[in-house]
């Protein structure tokens, strides 16, 4: 019973991990909520009323969300120049409530500041946030001057609170979050294989299922190792364990993502298509059962199965001889006297099972898991040896970057996006007016929303349209909720802290979702404030259709910055790192000196992020461009392809110096040239530099790499699968040709 117990625990907590890495969803949540509380319980203690207790939740809620950075040092400072600034916005709110022009010209003046302020980083963005939305408040519960000496008190309450959630009640180090993203990792592998071999099992009606699942089993874990590499830096003792764990990360990540599609080749009659691991509705393998042997399909069953247990095992406990014995079977694939009777696709997916059994023993030893090299086989000594020598070989240097250039003046993105929400905002302020001269405020906060983390007018075009179905539904709920706990305070408290809670953990997954936890509980606070009716949430609902509506116009004329400009100009950066991977890796490969190649891989997974996210206006279902939509979800999708192509190319050229199985051929210069040659001419074409640029087809890849001198040996297995690689590699880029409209040279023989 223990034990079952133990185990119930244990995929609980694997559950948990996996949906949301690092726990940072829930820390949010729970810091906010906690901070809220403790200033509503201080506050009660002193007798404030009900005008002060909604005030010092705001200010405690704005003071713990508006903290970005990620060491503790500099967010105790942040949060204690944030203090003044509240101080001298709420006393600004209340000396310009009654001279509405002054005051009006003052929050035009305030928003330009707090969004300019972006450009000066993490600590200008949450003192401009704090400011913004404490002069927010101020005109929310209806600050006098005369009521200043109590709310300082409670903006100081909250102030002080907020700092006790994070530093005290639920704190966070950047170790501890790189620690559950470590884990977040291990249990989204688990899935990713769980995933697979649902795939190796689906029948006919059930492979299209499978399929998404593992493409969404792929897709979690790239966004997890991404976010572990943006917490490399500050969760590391040193730049070599960083380095050290990088490595690991992309190799158990590579390894897993060839794994997928090697078992999605030995279903079908011929090598599969990478793009169908990425793009929704690609053709699926003809083939609609595995076409091995039972006792070929049995085994690989078992060992996908054991594959997954292993990546279970929590790293600080050893794997016993039971699991030890399966570990040295797995990696015994990686020899290929141990593969067993099967099709060569079928060996392919055993190979790529000891694989990434090689990455998961990488992945443990670089997290300092237990280790017990008693039960060691041949296969696993030398996995073993490999792995310590490339520890070894680990650069621990960092390469400097060059600076870029400095965008000045109106080009400066911070510099728009402050005159876009300046103008905005005057637009919502006087439509609010006419709307309600009390509460003309909701449609400047929403025109000021809708323009944080947008670039675009498409991207400020869909966040307004969530934000106005989020409210809607809201006040539903808010009109719900104020009849069921509207005359019971601290009852209404509680559930105004519930939806808080829910509004920070479901804000990074859904925008909807986020703004109707925000309304629902606002209808609650009208209550309490006693400003409570229906007619004061369907303003509501107008305000933030007006404000959104101000948003997006001001984007659109005002300094605009059109969604096929800026997907453009992600694209073309997209393009520019994908060739410098795929140059600097089949350098390397040829035998050209070792580079930094997995910052240059990540850098190109950041750039594909950006890419995905800039052309969510273009893919979102609503969207009436139903052509547009589908062939940006289909150059999006290649793009990934091809990502994974570098990627691998990469962490092989990241093994040549190390692994003695891996040798350097000169001839791969030959075959990555009419790649860069075509990468480079699409990205040109993209951005308007050769209109006449043209993409080059001819002869495949491999032939590329025919000997010149008859009797010269061809390549070997390693090469060959470089060259597998670069095939694909090959022909998605010439497949970006014809939906970005790149011209195709005549082919050449």
């Amino acid at each position: 019973m223990k034990a079952a117990g133990g185990s119930v625990r244990a995929r609980l907590r694997d559950g948990v991990a996996a949906s949301d890495p690092g726990l940072l969803r829930l820390a949010a949540g729970l810091r906010t909520v906690a901070a809220i509380a403790l200033t509503l319980a201080v506050l009660a203690l002193l007798g404030a009323d009900v005008t002060h207790l909604v005030a010092g939740a705001m200010a405690a809620m704005v003071a713990t969300f508006a903290i970005r950075e990620k060491q503790r040092g500099p967010q105790a400072v942040t949060l204690a120049l944030g203090l003044p600034v509240a101080l001298a916005a709420v006393t600004l709110g209340a000396l310009l409530s009654s001279r509405v022009v002054a005051g009006d010209l003052f929050f035009l003046a305030l928003i330009f500041c707090a969004v300019y302020g972006r450009r000066f980083g993490d600590r200008g963005t949450a003192l401009g946030l704090i400011g913004f939305q404490v002069y927010f408040l101020s005109l929310f519960v209806g600050v006098t001057v005369s009521g200043l000496p109590e709310l300082y008190g409670a903006l100081g309450i909250a102030f002080v609170s907020s700092a006790l959630a994070r530093f005290a009640l639920v704190p966070q180090t950047p170790a501890g979050i790189l620690e559950r993203l470590r884990e977040a990792f291990r249990a989204r592998l688990a899935q990713l294989v769980a995933a697979q071999l649902a795939l190796l099992d689906a029948g006919p009606d059930e492979v299209e299922k499978a399929l998404e699942d593992l493409r969404g089993g792929t897709a979690r874990l790239n966004e997890t190792a991404m976010m572990i590499q943006a917490r490399l830096e500050e969760g590391t003792a040193d730049a070599a364990t960083a380095r050290l764990v990088q490595r690991r990360i992309a190799d158990a990540e590579i390894a897993a993502e060839r794994l997928g599609l090697l078992l999605l080749t030995a279903r079908s009659a011929e090598r599969a298509n990478t793009l169908t691991l990425h793009l929704p509705g690609a053709p699926v393998p003809a083939e609609s059962r595995l076409p091995v042997p039972d006792e070929a399909t049995a085994t690989l069953r078992r060992d996908l199965d054991a594959l997954r247990m292993l990546v279970l095992r929590p790293v600080t406990e050893n794997t016993g001889t039971g699991l030890s014995h399966v570990r040295n079977r797995l990696l015994g694939y990686r020899d290929e006297e141990n593969l067993p009777p099967a099709p060569v696709a079928v060996q392919d997916v055993f190979r790529g099972i000891g694989e990434a059994a090689r990455a998961v023993l990488g992945l443990r030893i670089a997290l300092g898991g237990a280790q017990d090299e008693s039960d060691d086989t041949p296969a696993t000594a030398r996995s073993r040896e490999e792995l310590d020598a490339e520890d070894a070989a680990i650069d621990a240097g960092e390469d400097g970057e060059g600076d870029e250039a400095e965008l000045t003046g109106l080009r400066r993105p911070t510099t728009r996006a402050a005159v876009q929400v300046a103008v905005g905002s005057s637009l919502a302020m006087v439509g609010g007016e006419f709307l309600s001269s009390q509460r003309w405020y909701w449609a400047v906060l929403t025109c000021w929303i809708v323009f944080i983390n947008t670039a675009s007018t498409g991207e400020i075009l869909v966040k307004g349209y969530r934000r106005l179905v989020g409210t809607v539904l809201g006040v539903v709920a808010g009109i719900v909720l104020a009849g069921l706990v509207g005359q019971h305070t601290w009852t209404a408290f509680a559930v105004v802290l519930l939806c808080v809670f829910a509004m920070f953990y479901t804000a990074p997954l859904s925008y909807t979702l986020m703004s109707f936890f925000v309304t629902a509980a606002l209808g609650v606070l009208y209550t309490l404030l006693h400003t409570y009716s229906l007619s004061v949430l369907v303003l509501r609902v107008e305000e933030t259709a007006l404000g959104a509506a101000c948003g997006v116009v001001a984007a659109a004329f005002v300094l605009p910055v059109h969604t096929d400009r800026r997907t453009n100009e992600l694209l073309v950066t997209v393009l520019d790192r994908l060739a410098d991977v795929t140059e600097v890796a089949v350098e390397q490969l040829s035998g050209g000196p070792p580079v930094d190649l997995l910052d240059k891989a990540r850098d190109l997974d950041e750039a594909l992020a950006d890419l995905r996210a800039a052309t969510q206006p273009l893919t979102h279902p609503v969207t009436p461009l139903r052509a547009r939509r589908d062939t940006a979800r289909y150059v999006v999708a290649l793009l990934e392809t091809c990502a994974y192509h570098a990627r691998s190319l990469a962490a092989t050229a990241e093994l040549l110096p190390t692994h003695p199985t891996i040798a350097a051929d000169p001839r791969l210069r030959r075959a990555g040239r009419r790649i860069a040659h075509n990468i480079g001419a699409i990205s040109a074409r993209v951005g308007g530099e050769e209109a006449a640029a043209k993409i080059e087809t001819g002869r495949s890849i491999a032939s590329l790499l025919e000997p010149e001198i008859p009797g010269t040996p061809r390549y070997g297995r390693v090469t060959d699968r470089v060259l597998r690689h670069l095939q694909r590699l090959d022909e998605s880029v010439a497949g970006l040709a014809r939906p970005l409209g790149v011209p195709v040279a005549a082919p050449q023989g």
